[in-house]
């Protein structure tokens, strides 16, 4: 016979049961505490010794049964009574507007409205409460049939186990009730625990998305127990699809029930409204506590959500923003050295165009020899390459099990040698670096200074080599860019410079800040880059921004440009100085501008061979290029005069008459130059 239990015990019992009900709903849930964890503690440990004397006064939504039974030796296949579907992915606002299309094709004249949130980077779980009460906890599996990980599932400790009562939504503790969303880590929690297993000798985890999953798929609850997980519901399913009219409505009911959600949803009615939520959401999406890597956008209406069907897997009325992902793959095609102001030569990466964090990446710095070392980087190489600061692509480490078996180590000083054959290189002491031998910093400066300033390149005024060394030994001039800082008062410092010297250099510089193009490319110093590549590059590309986002074969695909002069390209504007010192011409408002080519040399090409009695070879080139024309330095297909002068090479010739060049001589030129005709 049972004896009935003491009145007061059940009252008691009841009530730490409600209290503790309440404190959880309100901590993960609300996010708000309505007493210490301490005192929430102890309220638990007392519930739990009452539990233990009058044990028959245990229900299975007790928050003392989260941690129960023994260790599974396998988990039971649970078939889904509605299918856990995928969504497709979607990458840019074009994407989303021709998904809206298609729903309008398919539901014309009805208006529509989507719900927006964010998508947890998870494991997909459902939770199943009949009557209210906790009784199946499903994994995703293959979204039909799924995996019965209720034992586990219970020990998250924001997971009720029973529904919050709510006269709103009561009649979701009657019947059956289906909760989906995803099993969570949060950052923090994440951290701490690979902080205490580095400190412990043990391996860290990789991340949380895998952790979570994992410690579900645990057999031991008591193991599971012991990790910090979250569920973060988006989901509500009825018997009855009227008891859930919309999506937003789904929300509420879970915010209202118990079940924790992002708390970051809205109800969009346009493309312009869901792609602001999008872009809000990335902007701040760093700051979350829980990992995420996109925006699920739904159709609001379930109805209408129903009507629109599922094709294969996936559901017409719903898809996956996802944002740029923060690390890719992808293989190195070669590994290029480029020479900085300071003479320091810096190895670059050069690989396949990959997306990263939303930009295309195509090169990387390798810092230094110790850096290829250390990753032990070569040529045909699959690496991981990630965004530092989300702004300078880096190779993370090199995928050794994709290694080409042909793959050789790549030796640095064979390379400087095989790049750069004029120069000689050290690296002195502690130093990481090796440097261009028997050349300074300032030397080094005080070249590309005046190249810059020079004749052929930007021409600017009285800024010749005395001056650029004045400048630059007063510390005046720290880069090329400094030109444009400077001010009468800085040149009045020096000796060289009275008020009518100085106004003049500064007025000329000024004048200088809207170069063309071309010539500004050619101001650069760019190695093998002279003054009819800078013009072909400038024409091919037509603004700097470009010219900088070309990738290795845009460079190749340029007539004149060779894989040397592409790999050039290439090193130049991954260098990190460089990439600094574009930034400060365009801070100081340094703007270049491409014009399109006029005159009546447009379309035609010249090459001269042999000593020109009028004119400097120099000199015929600016004026051919200032008709429109290109001025090339050997015979090619598209050559159309081949220019002779004293002392004619034979081989031009020869290749003229292969080619069908017309051959002209130094008085037919000048016509051409002239307003005479040929």
């Amino acid at each position: 016979m049972t004896h009935p239990q003491p009145k007061e015990v059940v009252e008691r019992i009841q009530k730490l049961r409600s209290l503790i009900d309440d404190y959880r709903y309100h901590y993960h849930v609300l996010d708000e505490s309505t007493m210490s964890e301490a005192t929430a503690d102890s309220l638990k440990h007392e519930l739990s010794q009452l539990e233990e004397k009058y044990p028959k006064l245990i229900t299975p939504d007790s928050p003392t049964q989260r941690v129960a039974g023994v260790a599974l030796d396998k988990f039971t296949k649970v078939t889904h009574k509605t299918r856990m579907i995928s969504l497709n992915d979607v990458f840019n606002r074009e994407e989303v507007e021709a998904w809206v299309a298609r729903i309008d094709k398919l539901l014309p004249g009805k208006k529509h409205e989507f719900i927006c949130d964010i998508k947890m980077d998870g494991l997909a779980c459902a939770l199943i409460y009949m009557d209210g009460v906790l009784t199946q906890a499903v994994t995703r599996g293959d979204s039909r049939v799924g995996e019965d990980v209720t034992m586990n599932v219970r020990t998250i400790q924001n997971v009720p186990l029973r529904l919050r009562e709510n006269q709103k939504y009561a009649h979701l503790l009657r019947g059956r009730t289906e909760i989906r969303g995803e099993i969570v880590m949060y950052k923090p929690d994440f951290a701490k625990l690979n902080k205490t297993r580095e400190a412990a000798g043990q391996s860290v985890f990789k991340n949380p998305r895998n952790l979570a999953a994992g410690t579900i798929r645990q057999l031991d609850p008591k193991l599971v127990a012991e990790r910090p997980l979250h569920f973060v519901g988006y989901d509500v399913l009825r018997d009855n699809p009227d008891d859930v009219p919309t999506n937003a409505v789904g929300y509420d009911m879970m915010n209202r029930i118990g079940i924790t959600t992002s708390r970051q949803t809205r109800v969009s009615t346009s493309v312009d409204d869901v792609m602001d939520y999008v872009d809000q959401l990335g902007a701040k999406r760093e700051k979350f506590i829980f990992h995420t890597d996109g925006v699920v956008v739904k159709v609001n209406d379930r109805a209408q959500f129903a009507d629109l069907g599922i094709v294969g897997k996936t559901p017409r009325g719903a898809v996956a923003y996802k944002y740029a992902a923060e690390e890719a793959t992808t293989v190195v095609k070669d590994i290029v050295i480029s020479i900085g102001r300071t003479g320091a030569a810096t190895p670059v990466a050069v690989f396949d165009p990959v997306d990263v964090a939303g930009t295309t990446v195509q090169h990387a710095s390798l810092h230094n020899a110790d850096e290829i070392e250390r990753l032990d980087i070569r040529i045909g190489d699959t690496v991981i390459i990630f965004k530092a600061g989300d702004i300078i692509p880096q190779v993370q480490s090199v995928v050794c099990e994709l290694r080409p078996k042909n793959a050789k180590k790549f030796v640095y000083e064979k390379a400087l040698a095989q790049q750069y054959p004029e120069l000689q290189f050290e690296r002195q002491g502690k130093d990481v670096v090796y440097r261009v031998k028997g050349l300074s910093g300032d030397l080094i400066l005080k070249r590309s200074v005046e190249y810059y300033a020079s004749k052929g390149a930007l021409d600017i005024d009285t800024l010749g080599e005395k001056n650029v060394v004045a400048l630059v030994d007063a510390g005046l001039v720290k880069d090329v860019a400094d030109v444009y800082t400077l001010t009468v008062d800085d040149l009045l410092k020096l000796e060289r410079f009275a008020d009518v010297s100085a106004k003049k250099l500064i007025d000329a510089i000024q004048v200088k800040k809207n170069p063309p193009l071309e010539k500004f490319i050619l101001g650069l110093g760019i190695r093998h880059v002279g003054a009819q590549t800078a013009i072909d590059l400038a024409s091919r590309f037509t603004s700097l921004s470009r010219l900088q986002n070309a990738t290795l074969q845009d460079f190749e695909e340029v007539d004149g440009v060779g894989t040397i002069v592409a790999e050039s390209l290439v090193a130049w504007f991954a260098d990190e100085d460089n990439v600094k010192l574009l930034k400060k011409f365009e801070s100081v408002g340094v703007k270049p501008h491409y014009q399109e080519k006029s005159g009546k040399l447009v379309g035609q090409s010249f090459v001269v061979t042999g000593t020109l009695e009028s004119m400097g070879r120099d000199i015929v080139a600016d004026k051919i290029r200032a008709l429109g024309g290109t001025f090339q330095t050997s015979v090619a297909k598209d050559t159309t005069y081949l220019v002779t002068g004293g002392k004619v090479g034979g081989s031009k010739l020869k290749k003229a008459e292969s080619y069908g060049t017309k051959v002209i001589n130094e008085d037919q030129l000048l016509k051409l130059l002239s307003d005479k005709a040929l």
